[in-house]
């Protein structure tokens, strides 16, 4: 990967105060690219761990083949549908997905579900991929305030999720990212950003100088909001271009 900027990451995953632990996480790093990639197994349905797995590791894999985020998102998809069949569990094995890959000067991400990617710089708030999901569709038409999604009593009813039969591609990607060397991005599961805004993911970004630091801090923070709550699982990871 040919860049002058200095990458550097960490990763964190707990299972909350639930049993199981249905988010995944993994790293495909090869030679011209980095590729995050992140999945929230949809515990409602059963066997959202095993999605989630299995997911990250198919998109893994293709990554390092130097695959687009696009076609490994469609193989994946499809790997899981026959995963499903194979398992006589069709109506189970569903998970969200958020992956981003770094390339040089630019990054690039993609996602489905509620699985959530942000993009700060100099650690200021600059963008985040909108969740598929009924509090999103009435928060992007005005019906609540964004900030009302984390409490919204539909937070949970996704509108598009890996596992779910597809008649078109349904994946959203965001458009070229420049790196420059104050580029920070978290990738993380509902379980982690419905317990920590914007503000304070900010304030603790401000005040930290590793991406290990930066999700230390954000933890604590998550656990004195959820601690006694039945927390979910949550999971981030944290990406650094300096």
């Amino acid at each position: 990967m040919k860049t002058s900027l200095i990458i550097s990451y960490g990763i964190l995953t707990n299972r909350g105060e639930r049993e199981i632990n249905e988010d995944y996480l993994d790293i495909a790093i090869t030679p011209e690219r980095l590729g995050f990639i992140l999945c929230d197994g949809l515990g409602g349905h059963g066997k959202g761990d095993a999605a989630s797995q299995f997911v990250v590791g198919q998109i893994k894999k293709l990554l390092e083949d130097s695959i687009s985020i696009e076609d490994s998102i469609m193989q994946a998809q499809a790997g899981l549908l026959q995963k499903q069949i194979q398992e006589h569990a069709e109506n189970a094995m569903k998970t969200t997905v958020t992956c981003l890959t770094v390339s040089g000067d630019y990054a690039r991400f993609g996602h489905v579900g509620d699985s959530r990617v942000y993009h700060f710089e100099k650690a200021k708030y600059i963008l985040r991929s909108l969740d598929h999901s009924v509090p999103q569709m009435l928060a992007s038409r005005g019906d609540i305030r964004d900030k009302d999604i984390r409490r919204h009593e539909d937070r949970n009813r996704l509108l598009r999720v890996m596992g779910s039969e597809w008649d078109r591609p349904e994946y959203q990607m965001s458009n070229q990212i420049p790196l420059t060397n104050h580029t920070s991005f978290l990738l993380c599961s509902d379980g982690f950003w419905e317990l920590i805004d914007e503000k304070m993911m900010c304030k603790t970004l401000k005040k930290s100088n590793t991406p290990e630091k930066w999700l230390q801090s954000m933890e604590t923070v998550i656990w004195e909001n959820g601690r006694g709550t039945n927390m979910d699982n949550y999971s981030a990871i944290a990406v650094f271009v300096r």
